[in-house]
């Protein structure tokens, strides 16, 4: 481990003496600049890494790195979402239009823009470019590609660019007397471009909708669609010299919108449906399984009156022994709907009503309207549910069902965990979420229930005999052919209740880190450790020692197919050590309980990807200063290497100071946390102006790298290098009084602040969004202890708020007071003095504290009437406020050129009331109505 940790230590001395020789102030064009990895991929045998270093304002570069010596082999300009081949032998990266073009293009225009695909060669880094290409795929053994060409051109005519020598196999799209069958209007076919990347030879297929690769022959199975539809067919093509095709169904209309090929072996699984039927919801799709090597068509025979519809996913266990599909139950036939046609219709009732526009809204109605038609339209209307095909013994077992609809799907387990939310429809709004599980047996579809009314997610064993869940304070075990529950951990002198629930609901727990594979075990978190508990003598083995440091273990999940952990297995471990907020890597071998810290400093450290079928491990390590560059281990972690260097640029500029945990008490005196980041180049003794920045928890971002970007939030080290001390706060809150609480908790970390020596005591201002809006918003309506606040987003009256709606969700707003982050606990009848009582709107003529309001008029969380209404109250009072109102925007801002406006803003109203900078004109004198 010597060279781990001299590595770790250089990085660290890097860090924090790179922003102390820099000189240069951050300014918003800089922040463009910063790039952050995006759609990072893994070859699966660990030999390739490739991602989209993707800045924050420009055209993103396609990396590809050879592992093995950790270098650089390519760049792709406008390189975007890379895919390997199986083997790693080739990746390919979709090359978007440049960020110009797409800027200065109008909306016709950029209809017209096509993508291109460059494909490397990860042996010889060879490239390849393809144009106007829709979509692309690489077979496993990477000797064929596969790309679908948006090509302006008629498809009827040869690419002048492939090999003349081979035939184009296409499909006669004339003009026939019969009536077309036309394509649903969002399917597009292209031709189909098949090239033998050994010999550069290009086979053409036109027409084609989907396609897929079979994994152990050299084949593509295809869907054709035509353009008047009278020749699709489905079929499937050799990749010989000739393209040898093989015709499954040829039929009008006919279309394959799922293509699955088994993984061991020449079965492939695809829906097939018929465009005939124009009705998109009611349009039947078979479920097919085709044989390869014997030519073998046969239809998976359906749950007796239910049907499998376009949107219906399909996917095979990895070894193939299951295929999971999904269904639905047959819909009632659609009825005509009335129109005017004739005289006599205009003076029909039914006719006329048939016409209305209404919404019956009805105090029996499960959900109220807002929150059914989103329901609908986002999940309903197009609903499936879960069905699995044993391919053995050829039966079909249904899963999941409308009277049981949520089922978390794992292809590798044969029993699965399923929940029903249906029952509580009506009490999410006001008490918010609930749901019933099970467990299903995926060989019969037997149901066993595990727990009624539950707002935490249970975990199943593997063997479907055994259940844990959080209940009264304790960890429950489940026998489930008893059904008897029993405690686990009553007589346990650990934490296993989250200690900072500060929500007037049932106290949850830490959850679960999964089961062993043999279901004799099942692995649970505390508040600090890991415990496994024995399902036999329900007795209770602490694997870590977290409580002796105050730190938080938790597993790193690493194999989404893994179904229990092994006996001899080595998981590999976070360390979150919640004095310092360091956070380490750690491993624990399960036989003989070692646990060993691998990764450690004074900084973070991720996991965040493992290689398919290699040990390779690629993890960030960062701090303030630090970038989360990726680096290269394996399971070992003996040696690691840094792989990406991303902003090198990062270091011209003067970040600010190391940042410091500052304790401070909370409003009932409990201790607290916060970090502070001084401005580069702070002197002790100088008294700085602060921008305080919170939520709730915040101390937990010690050792983040702060997120480059101009959005809602300031940009920490754009206010660090401009002379300015950032603070984050921890604030918990008092049940019933979140604004009373969480105000005192402010003035006694702002209070910290001036003791210490660091904050000017006339230079601190607030900013906080959303929860953190209402807050502030709220605070300068009973201390004048604050210069200035920007507040984004905020609910200003809680009893106007109650009965709004949510409208992102549809849900109505009543559960975040009684029973959520608004933290009421009481419904508006029973404790409308405490609404009032939180509600700053009520007490605008107290402020003194100038505030920037800023709201989204699309916002689909909070009302952007609440911020209308706290800038009337202001107004009429007297008061120092401008209102932001963000044109067509949601909760949080989305268009780049508002992003900037705000953060331009933002900057220069602190720059005024906590500098002394003048005013800019918006300010002093607002902005009148222009129109165009």
């Amino acid at each position: 481990m010597k060279s781990m940790v001299s590595l770790i230590t250089a990085a660290v001395i890097t860090s924090l003496s790179a922003p102390a020789l820099a000189q240069k102030a951050l300014s918003f064009t800089d922040v463009f600049d910063f790039k952050k990895s995006k759609h990072l991929t893994l070859s699966e045998n660990g030999e390739f890494a490739a991602l989209s270093a993707t800045p924050y304002r420009g055209d993103p570069t396609g990396h590809l790195y050879q592992l093995s010596n950790n270098t650089l082999i390519a760049q792709i300009p406008n390189g975007t979402k890379p895919q390997f081949s199986k083997n790693g032998l080739w990746v390919g990266f979709t090359v978007k239009p440049d960020l110009l073009t797409t800027e200065t293009a109008s909306a016709k225009e950029k209809k017209k823009l096509k993508n291109q695909l460059v494909l490397i060669n990860t042996q010889t880094q060879q490239q390849l470019r393809f144009d106007d290409v829709a979509d692309f795929t690489l077979n496993d053994n990477g000797q064929w590609l596969a790309f679908r060409q948006d090509s302006p051109k008629d498809e009827k005519q040869t690419n002048q660019d492939d090999n003349k020598d081979t035939p184009v196999l296409s499909i006669d799209e004339e003009q026939t007397a019969a009536a077309q069958i036309k394509p649903d209007k969002k399917d597009k076919s292209f031709a189909l471009k098949l090239v033998n990347l050994s010999t550069q030879t290009t086979h053409t297929v036109d027409s084609v909708f989907s396609y897929a690769f079979s994994p152990r022959n050299n084949g593509i199975l295809v869907s054709q669609v035509s353009k008047n539809g009278d020749t699709n067919q489905i079929a499937y093509f050799e990749l010989d010299e000739h393209l040898t095709q093989h015709a499954l169904m040829t039929e009008p209309g006919i279309v394959a919108t799922q293509i699955k090929w088994h993984p061991t072996t020449n079965h492939v699984a695809f829906y097939a449906g018929n465009y005939v039927n124009d009705d998109l919801r009611r349009r039947q799709h078979l479920l097919y399984l085709w044989q390869q090597e014997t030519n073998q068509l046969t239809t998976i025979e359906q749950t007796e009156n239910w049907f499998s519809g376009k949107t219906a996913s399909l996917e095979w266990s990895e070894h193939g022994e299951r295929l999971y599909f999904e269904n639905r139950p047959n819909l009632a036939q659609k009825q005509p709907e009335k129109e005017y046609k004739t005289a006599e219709d205009l003076r029909d009732f039914d006719t006329i009503r048939a016409q209305k526009g209404l919404k019956v809204w009805h105090h029996k109605d499960e959900q109220i309207k807002t929150r059914e038609q989103i329901q609908w339209d986002k999940e309903n209307k197009n609903r499936h549910y879960q069905a699995v095909y044993h391919l053995n013994g050829q039966k079909v077992v249904q899963l999941s069902s409308p009277s049981l609809e949520d089922l978390s799907l794992h292809t590798e387990k044969e029993y699965l965990l399923a929940a029903s939310s249906t029952p509580y429809l009506n009490k999410v709004m006001f008490d918010g979420f609930y749901a019933d599980y099970y467990a299903i047996d995926t060989k019969n579809g037997q149901q066993r229930a595990i727990v009624k009314q539950s707002r935490t997610r249970p975990t199943l064993a593997p063997n479907g005999q055994f259940a844990a869940y959080f209940q009264d304070g304790d960890i429950q075990l489940k026998q489930l052919a008893k059904q008897s529950a029993s405690n686990l951990t009553q007589n346990i002198d650990a934490t296993f209740a989250d200690d900072q629930h500060d929500y007037p609901t049932p106290v949850p727990g830490y959850g679960f880190a999964g089961w062993s594979a043999d279901s004799s075990q099942v692995l649970a978190y505390g508040k600090y450790d890991i415990w496994a508990f024995d399902v036999k003598t329900q007795q209770g083995q602490r694997l870590t020692q977290g409580y002796k440091s105050n730190t938080r273990y938790r597993v790193i999940n690493l194999d989404n197919n893994q179904v229990g952990f092994n006996p001899e297995q080595t998981l590999v471990l976070s360390a979150h050590n919640l004095n310092t907020k360091e956070t380490a890597i750690a491993t624990l071998n399960l036989q003989d309980k070692t646990l060993k810290t691998v990764l450690s400093g004074k900084k973070r450290f991720d996991v965040i990807k493992k290689a398919k079928s290699a040990d390779t491990l690629l993890f960030t390590q960062q701090t303030y200063h630090q970038f989360p560059d990726l680096w290269q281990t394996d399971l070992t972690f003996n040696s690691s290497k840094k792989l990406t260097d991303l902003n090198p640029q990062q270091a011209q500029f003067a970040w600010g100071k190391t940042p410091e945990l500052v304790q401070y008490k909370g409003f009932d005196g409990e201790d607290l946390q916060g970090v502070l980041i001084k401005p580069a180049g702070y002197k002790k003794g100088d008294k700085v102006p602060v921008v305080i920045y919170f939520y709730r928890y915040m101390s937990q971002r010690m050792y983040d790298f702060p997120a480059m970007e101009l959005n809602h939030r300031p940009n920490f080290p754009m206010f660090t290098s401009n002379g300015y001390a950032v603070f984050l706060p921890d604030i918990r809150f008092e049940l019933g009084h979140p604004g009373k609480s969480s105000t005192q908790t402010m003035i006694n970390a702002a209070q910290k602040l001036i003791d210490i020596g660091v904050a000017h005591p006339d230079k601190i201002g607030l900013q906080g969004h959303s929860w953190a809006g209402y807050q502030s918003a709220f605070m300068i309506t009973q201390t004048d202890m604050f210069k200035a606040v920007v507040s984004g987003a905020p609910v200003s009256n809680m009893t106007s708020a109650y009965s709004g709606i949510r409208l992102k969700s549809g849900l109505a707003r009543q559960f975040q007071y009684e029973t959520g982050q608004s933290r009421i606990g009481k419904s508006l009848f029973e404790g409308l003095d405490l609404y009032i009582e939180n509600s700053p709107v009520f007490f605008a003529d107290k402020v003194n504290t100038p505030i920037l309001m800023m709201f989204g008029d699309k916002d689909d969380a909070v009302p952007w009437h609440e911020g209308v209404q706290y800038y009337l109250a202001l107004r009429r009072a007297q008061k120092d406020v401008i209102f932001l109102q963000y044109e067509g925007e949601p909760h949080h801002l989305k268009q780049f050129p508002n992003q900037v406006d705000f953060s331009i803003r933002m900057m220069e109203y602190f720059d005024h009331h906590l500098k002394g900078k003048p005013a800019p004109t918006w300010m002093q004198q607002g902005e009148a109505y222009t129109p165009e």
